[in-house]
């Protein structure tokens, strides 16, 4: 028994329920990225999201494209604080959270601030670790990168158990899809990403897609890269976003929210994370609570 858990038994019940805080379960916490931008990766994010909550997860969203964000906008939203206020010490992590679609938690960043696209790596990390103040319950934290090989791309999809690379067919979608996998794996240990193909005519282009992609990587690089879903090309799509809304909620019954919908709950049959895999990880803490606190 440790220090603090004997002085709480020696307390009232009333008292020693306050000192106890409860352990929380852990987050999985899902990387979306791609090599280039235009691929439609914030609005797989945005989807993803929205669906894995109305399907009855609790999920929290991160924008965490530093310098151009837009889930907000994607979503209809207005931030009265975002990230930006958080690193220069105007508010807490907490403050920032909005409320979107079936109570999905969003943590909007701020658009056009050169400071916060060039954050340092320890601020960085000290941007994941404020991730473990937070008290809520949550079961899935999709995290909205940048595009490209920047470290702020390379250190928050480091820090998710699982990274989603959106790919679009062209070729220097292709490249630069082929080029962030092999930065992560070399540079960061990330061994596994998962491959949405997107914004595609049919089906078996989307495969084709894959394997274009998957023949390079199974050649010159040690990592595993799976197909995780194919999501055509939709007008419905385009006039979501138009609305500022998430296409899974706009157009439940189009092709692309149908395809979307599929790939969450694929997602949604991923096991939980049973432990830290590295240095530096968002809810760490929670991965290293007693086996009893993963109820």
């Amino acid at each position: 028994m440790s220090q603090g858990e004997a002085r709480a038994d020696a307390l009232p019940p009333d008292q020693a329920q306050g000192l106890r805080k409860p352990r929380m379960k852990p987050v999985r916490v899902i990387a979306v990225s791609g090599g280039k931008g235009g691929v439609g990766k914030t609005s797989v994010s945005v989807n993803l999201a929205v669906a894995l909550a109305d399907a009855g997860r609790q999920v929290m969203l991160l924008d965490a494209d530093l310098g151009l964000a837009n889930v907000d906008v994607l979503l209809g939203l207005s931030p009265r604080f975002t990230l930006a206020d958080v690193i220069e010490g105007r508010c807490t992590l907490e403050d920032t959270i909005l409320e979107g679609p079936h109570g999905l938690a969003v943590v909007p960043a701020s658009s056009g601030k050169r400071a916060m696209a060039e954050l340092s790596a320890p601020e960085q990390v000290g941007l994941i670790r404020a991730f473990s103040e937070l008290e809520r319950d949550i079961d899935v934290m999709v995290v909205d990168t940048a595009a490209g090989i920047h470290d702020s791309v390379l250190t928050f999809a480091q820090a998710a158990q699982d990274v989603i690379l959106v790919v679009c067919n062209e070729p220097a979608s292709i490249t630069d899809a082929y080029a962030l996998i092999k930065v992560l794996s070399r540079e960061r240990g990330v061994n596994r990403v998962h491959i949405i193909a997107n914004m595609v005519r049919s089906p078996a282009e989307g495969r084709e897609l894959f394997d274009k992609l998957s023949r390079v990587t199974d050649r010159f690089l040690d990592v595993t890269v799976s197909l995780l879903g194919i999501i055509p090309h939709d007008e419905w799509l385009r006039r979501s976003i138009q609305r500022q809304q998430a296409v899974v909620e706009a157009f439940p019954a189009c092709p692309s929210a149908h395809a979307l919908r599929g790939i969450a709950r694929r997602i949604d049959q991923w096991s939980a994370p049973t432990g830290p895999r590295g240095p530096v990880e968002f809810f760490v803490e929670r991965l290293v609570a007693p086996p009893e606190a993963h109820v």
